[in-house]
């Protein structure tokens, strides 16, 4: 087995000083760091391999698509399902504004949407606009006072307004919980509403097998996954895939194109028009592989004890106040400190080599139901460790005595 200990060595930006200070990366909610492998399989295509896919019949070209095209099935393997029901996409953000705009091809004045208070706005806005669009209304899950999903309200709520559509992370980006979402995918499947699920938290952390969710569709990013940025995608239930009008058009994605009309593919291609991003399709593959070496149980017990360090240490800082879900979390903390701003927090920690987010994190209507203006997140992953815990916790008392 792995020693997950040693995995920090995989990652070059690790030993790298901010500040004069040992870098101390707590923000891979925003973005995972890359290891080696991901970083040298990208270099590589590029320096030895690039072509482009599907088209060409010399030899770089199908080397290519080969690699393009088991990409999707390490990747449909990963999740536990087909690999004609992974459409690439530029990440989590693309893959659900592509399946608002398929799925409100059937809604209209009648139709109802629900989501959680703690989505990304990426899991709002694409809703919002399809009730624009169609007249549908949008419904919002209860919360409990303490930042938690309101579970018997929420599965109460889609019972009585049987939504068409239920459109929830998987984990709050903002928080760091995670959402009882089998028991909502369960109540969804006896009232017909079609279930979404934003991965981009889970993918890496939870290793969700799909058919055991038994969700209709699923989106991830890479760059949340230790792959490269501007690349991601969705699965979908090949049955539900094909029945979605296509959503960007061009070349690769057709059957036939004449001057009086075209006809598409059968999903995945139909929904991949284009020159796709080869070199992070195929980094992702690289940084599934990266995972697959690492035990899932392993990691899982690993973050969850550095979490709770982290809690347990901030926790006993007087005047500092922790939001959200600390029992079930994927190893995120978001927190305040009396009346400080939480840019003056993090902007101080930075001088020390701490790395953060601070702000709202795109989840503005959660921020304003726990009224407050944004909070400070810390976020771990395994390449984190007890040092960076140490340093975090130190840096944090300096500033708050320069604050105080």
């Amino acid at each position: 087995m792995t020693d997950i200990h040693s995995l920090r060595d995989d990652f070059p930006i690790l030993d790298k000083s901010l500040n004069g200070q040992p870098l101390c990366y707590l923000d891979s909610a925003a973005t995972a760091q890359k290891p080696n492998k991901v970083i040298d399989v990208i270099k590589t295509f590029y320096q030895a391999e690039n072509s482009n896919v599907h088209r060409g019949l010399h030899t770089l070209s199908k080397n290519a698509t080969n690699r393009y095209e088991a990409a999707r099935e390490t990747i449909a393997k990963f999740l536990n399902v087909s690999a004609k029901e992974i459409v690439w996409t530029s990440g989590a953000t693309e893959s659900l504004n592509f399946l608002a705009h398929g799925l409100s091809q059937a809604l209209n004045e009648n139709s109802k949407i629900a989501i959680s208070p703690f989505e990304h706005h990426a899991n709002i806005v694409p809703w919002q606009e399809a009730c624009k669009r169609t007249g549908a209304q949008l419904l919002v899950l209860p919360m409990l006072e303490n930042g938690v999903l309101d579970e018997a309200g929420a599965i109460s709520l889609l019972q009585t307004h049987k939504p068409d559509i239920l459109s929830i992370g998987h984990v709050s980006n903002a928080l760091g919980n995670i959402h009882p979402i089998e028991s909502l995918i369960k109540a969804c499947k006896t009232l017909g509403t079609k279930t979404v699920i934003d991965g981009a938290q889970s993918f890496m952390h939870l290793r969700p097998d799909l058919v055991a969710l038994d969700c209709d569709f699923y989106v991830f990013s890479a760059h949340k996954a230790l792959g490269p940025t501007g690349v991601g995608g969705l699965y979908g239930r090949y049955n539900l895939l094909n029945t979605l009008p296509v959503y960007k058009t061009g070349g690769e994605m057709i059957q036939e194109v004449t001057f009086a009309h075209s006809t598409y593919r059968d999903a995945p291609g139909k929904f991949e028009p284009g020159t796709p991003n080869i070199s992070g399709v195929i980094g992702l593959a690289a940084a599934v592989d990266y995972l697959n070496n690492i035990s899932p149980s392993a990691l899982q017990r690993y973050e969850r004890a550095l979490y709770q360090s982290l809690l347990q240490q901030l926790n006993q800082i007087k005047g500092v106040t922790v939001y959200g879900d600390t029992q079930n979390n994927v190893g995120i903390v978001s927190f305040n400190y009396k009346n400080e701003h939480h840019y003056d927090l993090a902007t101080l920690l930075n001088t020390y080599g701490v790395a953060v987010r601070s702000g709202h994190h795109c989840a503005q209507p959660l921020m304003n139901m726990l009224n407050v203006n944004g909070t400070v997140r810390a976020s771990l992953a395994f390449y984190n460790n007890e040092a960076d815990v140490e340093h975090f916790i130190n840096a944090l008392k300096a500033t708050i005595e320069l604050l105080d």
